[in-house]
């Protein structure tokens, strides 16, 4: 049995997102920016993604949507490319220590070119208090950045609140929504964001693609330099066929949200509760409510997590035990660390995320094997002696 319980790390492709890129990898080959037919036809079906990206996320114009090489560059266009191009107004950047590797280091390359940033701690649940955001702001402060849904722990960050407070002190705002893309509701304005970032590839599209929401009037600096594609903002002929399966992947997920949020909670639901139930000393890592409904993040004492994914994995089960940006470095999650869980506690947790082919007999099976695993392990670990 093969289950795939790391969609959070990436999603399979669709077939119908297939489908709708290979024409454009075939004979709908154009250069959107040729004025011939074959670069009208391409350049039209780059634009009908932009309307189509610009719909989902309550843009008010599809002009606001930069598509990228993935969430990681457009990230980086927001974050640097909004800290440069206002850097005559301040030089302070605030976040949180609980974001995606690509803030954090893009954040830290600031640092080394004289940007001051602080770096707001989260609450026991993961959450980025909206008021500790409020209190890091300075005089000099010229961007926000926190991220929408934490993609280890799936916890929802109160960004409206944060929003409401970047608009009344005129402070820039973006947030990584790369994980709560169509799993969660929302629109630019409902979030109060001037920077948004997106993925194909957590919502069953292709790798290699992303795209940047930019409020009408914000101005960035660029990250590459060439020719005037994306409105002057990222050079470089665009990726048409990807670019379509992100429009046809994001409007997929978009009209079956509803029921795919139900049935992803049941499922999540049903393997925290069986976990629970059948393995003692366990917690939960994350909000209980106010998270992802794909995502649980599990700690389990006196077991380092890289046994228990090896383990699944002969088993047929595919987990992470956090970010899979960071997988391999050997160092505990910095979210779960930022959260104040001791050292030992996080080096035994896993990451399940559910996707759209995702069934529940998945859960019974790893309900059935993954108790007999733990109880296996911590059986010949001298630290549950």
């Amino acid at each position: 049995m093969n289950i795939y319980l790391d969609n959070n790390a990436t999603t399979p492709l669709a077939p119908e997102v297939l489908d709708a890129m290979l024409p454009y990898l075939k004979g709908k080959f154009g250069n959107p920016s040729s004025i011939h037919s074959a670069g009208r036809e391409a350049k039209k079906a780059l634009e009908e993604s932009r309307e189509t990206i610009a719909g989902i996320v309550g843009a008010a114009s599809p002009e606001s949507i930069c598509f990228t090489g993935s969430g990681s560059e457009a990230d980086n266009l927001a974050i640097q490319g909004a800290a440069r191009a206002l850097r005559h107004k301040g030089n302070h950047i605030v976040t949180s220590a609980v974001e995606h590797p690509a803030v954090l280091n893009a954040c830290g390359a600031l640092e080394k070119e004289g940007f001051h940033v602080t770096y707001v701690k989260p609450d026991r649940t993961g959450m980025v208090p909206a008021e500790a955001v409020a209190e890091a702001l300075r005089d000099d402060t010229i961007l926000i950045s926190v991220m929408h849904a934490n993609n280890e722990t799936g916890t929802i960050n109160p960004v409206p609140e944060i929003g409401k407070i970047a608009k009344e002190r005129n402070i820039l705002f973006h947030t990584d929504a790369v994980q709560s893309l169509c799993k969660v509701p929302f629109t630019v304005d409902e979030l109060g964001v001037d920077l948004l970032s997106l993925s194909a590839h957590k919502v069953h599209g292709p790798k290699g693609v992303g795209a940047l929401y930019i409020r009408e009037g914000v101005l960035l600096k660029p990250l590459i330099y060439g020719g005037h594609q994306e409105g002057s903002r990222r050079a470089g002929t665009e990726n048409v066929a990807g670019i379509v399966g992100l429009a046809t992947a994001a409007r997929l997920s978009w009209e079956g949200l509803e029921k795919e949020t139900g049935r992803m909670r049941a499922m999540r639901d049903k393997l925290e509760r069986g976990l629970l139930e059948k393995i003692p000393q366990i917690q939960l890592n994350g909000h209980p409510t106010m998270r992802l409904p794909n995502t649980l993040n599990l700690s389990f004492p006196f077991v380092e997590s890289e046994s228990l994914l090896l383990e699944l994995d002969l088993k047929g089960v595919a987990v992470s035990s956090g970010s899979a940006c960071t997988s391999g470095t050997g160092e505990p999650s910095h979210v779960l660390l930022a959260m104040g869980i001791p050292h030992e506690v996080c080096r035994g947790a896993l990451r399940f995320s559910l996707g759209r082919e995702n069934r529940p007999e998945e859960i019974d099976y790893v309900l059935s094997v993954l108790p007999e695993i733990v109880e296996r392990i911590r059986a010949m670990s001298p630290l549950s002696a």
